[in-house]
């Protein structure tokens, strides 16, 4: 069969527009993540027949810390599995990088199903459930030219966490429930501007958790706090609120020793990872798929907040961690040791 190649001018185009987009953000004080990975030797994931020969693949990801961390993941899998790659990843924006999968300009990029489900598709009902939301996501975004991958346990979506302290004084407390059985006046509450005037926010989860807002009984105006969303993990863990609204795969709230409280009710909806392909470009890829889909299983919350603690709080490189993690479960091997 022919090999099918893309327009290089297409490919050369968009690397352009990112790479000015990335200078651009460096003048803004912020370090794009660079293309570098270290060299791997094969482990688990062992060279596909034939990929030497296939097209490169172009990997994307947006620009926060586990963004990065995932893509150069898929980068290092390519290279073990014996593809070219050309990496775009650290990609300023949700929806260029996006795009990127979308157009062609880019192969395959980590994307989350709560994502794609309100803020690309335009749904307005979201969904709790991480196998019925990644269902609905894959089967809706076929008409957009983008196969999903099998979803990861890494759920990256809201939650509310307590200082363990907090959480022992209010009776070994697990679940946002048990917000109902704490005194009134204890009901504080750190969130963000964002979330505090989301229809799918703060309101409706105090009503979902029969805690209303300006209420005697449920959760007095006074008590909640509006914070940027960086300090909301630190004022949490200094008492500043007994509740701070937190991402459940942020490193800092191991760094910072934070109870996260189950979503007993479920009203968060799901943000399950997983990878994403663009459909075209896709058949020349399919083994690569296979790899991606056989180790996703791997990355947990647990697992993704210590990677991004890595990255946030210890100061080390994305492609550094994403390699050391691989390197420990034996996905790929320091061909350097």
């Amino acid at each position: 069969m022919e090999k099918r190649t893309r327009n290089p001018r297409t490919r050369f185009g968009i690397a352009a527009l990112l790479s000015a987009a990335t200078l651009a953000v460096t003048g803004c004080g912020l370090e794009p993540a660079a293309s570098f990975v270290p060299a791997v030797g094969p482990g688990e994931i062992t060279e596909v027949p034939g990929a030497a020969d296939a097209d490169p693949i172009t990997v994307t990801s947006k620009q926060f810390t586990e963004q990065l961390i995932l893509g150069k993941i898929a980068v290092l899998a390519a290279e073990a599995a014996g593809y070219e790659v050309v990496d775009l990843t650290n990609v300023p924006g949700s929806q260029p990088s996006r795009e990127l999968i979308v157009s062609g300009g880019a192969d395959v990029g980590y994307e989350y199903t709560g994502t794609a489900w309100l803020t690309y598709l335009g749904q307005e009902e979201s969904i709790p459930d991480t196998q019925e939301m990644w269902e609905a996501v894959a089967a809706e975004d076929a008409e957009s030219g983008v196969v999903w991958g099998e979803p990861m346990p890494l759920n990256n979506t809201y939650a509310f966490a307590v200082r363990p302290e907090a959480a022992a004084e209010f009776g070994d407390m697990t679940t946002l429930s048990e917000i109902g059985e704490v005194p009134v006046e204890e009901r504080t509450f750190c969130v963000d501007a964002e979330f505090n005037s989301r229809v799918d926010g703060m309101n409706p989860m105090l009503d979902l958790y029969e805690l209303p807002r300006g209420d005697a009984e449920g959760v007095p105006d006074d008590q909640i706090g509006i914070y940027d969303i960086g300090a909301i993990y630190s004022a949490t863990a200094a008492g500043d609120c007994n509740f701070g609204e937190v991402f459940t795969t942020d490193g800092r709230i191991d760094a910072l020793d934070l109870v996260v409280l189950e979503d007993d009710r479920q009203f968060f909806p799901a943000y399950n990872a997983a990878p994403t392909f663009h459909a075209e470009s896709l058949p020349n890829h399919e083994e690569y798929k296979e790899v991606l889909d056989s180790f996703g299983g791997r990355l947990t919350n647990e697992v993704m907040r210590q990677l991004n603690l890595r990255v946030d709080v210890e100061g080390e490189e994305p492609a550094d961690v994403a390699f050391d993690w691989m390197v420990s479960e034996g996905l790929v091997t320091d061909p350097n040791a």
